[in-house]
């Protein structure tokens, strides 16, 4: 099995496109009719090839190899089978929203503008609680300035005698 590499299209400047045909038959054909999707068929051979003690990554490099296809793309397709095989239609996410509406623009406005807000609110704080432990610094150095000032000068008229 192999693939042939052929340039397709003009190329224009470094980029050029390639198309790659594969002497192998397609994965999800058998004998010229669909029986079995790629991810199906994929699914069922990787787990055919776990039970006969493989490791899981090690089929998907071994069934990647047979087809002349990508790791990546024998793992897609296993996983897409697993997922349909759990229910999961693809339906479980958010649909993405197409266009802004005044209304949208305004409520993410004024979203924004709370947020703002309380992000001062937050700021305040955390500037007083801050001054507050300045103070407080402030007030134990003050207080024990005279005595660490007495002990050094007791070392210095050590030092000099």
């Amino acid at each position: 099995m192999s693939l042939r590499a052929g340039m397709a299209g003009t190329g224009r400047g470094k980029g050029r496109v390639r198309s790659f045909a594969c002497s192998a038959t397609a994965i999800h054909i058998q004998g010229g009719v669909f029986a079995m999707t790629k991810a199906q068929q994929t699914y069922e051979r990787i787990n055919a090839l776990v039970d006969g003690g493989m490791q899981k990554a090690e089929a998907f490099k071994q069934l990647a190899e047979e087809y002349g296809q990508p790791v990546d793309s024998i793992r897609g397709a296993y996983y897409t089978h697993t997922r349909k095989q759990a229910g999961e239609s693809g339906g479980t996410r958010r649909p993405r929203k197409r266009e802004t509406t005044p209304q949208d623009a305004v409520e993410q406005a004024v979203a924004t503008l709370r947020r703002a807000v309380d992000n001062i609110d937050a700021e305040i704080e955390a500037a007083k609680t801050r001054a507050e432990e300045a103070q407080a610094e402030y007030q134990a150095l003050k207080q024990s300035a005279g005595s660490r000032k007495k002990e050094i000068e007791t070392k210095v008229t050590a030092l000099e005698a």
